[in-house]
């Protein structure tokens, strides 16, 4: 076997490895900067993965109440999975947390809840990665369908969620 043939032999290697190593990555923070239209999964300082991603269809302020298609801003945690979501594979985010109930209660109103990070399915699958070219959601955070699947895969129960305008 010639020189060349081994270093590809273990590039090829390498390469259909990497999903593995990859996914050994413990990743320990989840950060979304809604100005910026990006979902940033960390581990420590270091961004591992970065996705665009479309938000709620309320407009760029933090979601006070339910109903106002706002997607929340604070710190949180993902607390249950989907697996059976209408939009592919769902992540929860434990909104409200008690800042977000503390003011609902002092506006009379309820903060609503069922933020999710989750793909398009079947209903907007076809729009692919044009989906991002408006927010559409209900409060929510989107992403297509393969990078929920990466994301899922990813990120364990418990991982802290920071949402920043």
């Amino acid at each position: 076997m010639t020189k060349h043939a081994k270093l590809s032999g273990l590039l090829l290697l390498a390469f259909l490895l990497s999903p593995f190593i990859f996914a050994q990555e413990t990743i320990d923070r989840v950060l979304v900067l809604k100005s910026e239209h990006k979902l940033l999964l960390l581990s420590g300082t270091e961004t591992v993965k970065s996705y665009a991603v479309a938000l709620g269809s309320g407009g760029p302020e933090p979601k006070w109440r339910q109903g106002d298609h706002k997607t929340p801003e604070g710190f949180y945690r993902i607390d249950w999975r989907n697996p059976h979501s209408r939009f592919h594979l769902g992540l929860h985010i434990s909104y409200p947390n008690e800042g977000d109930r503390e003011r609902a209660r002092k506006l009379g109103v309820s903060p609503g809840g069922d933020i999710l990070i989750h793909g398009l399915g079947t209903e907007f699958k076809w729009l692919g990665v044009k989906h991002r070219l408006y927010d559409w959601t209900d409060g929510c955070i989107a992403v297509t369908d393969s990078e929920i699947e990466e994301i899922w895969r990813l990120i364990r129960d418990g991982t802290i969620v920071e949402i920043r305008h």
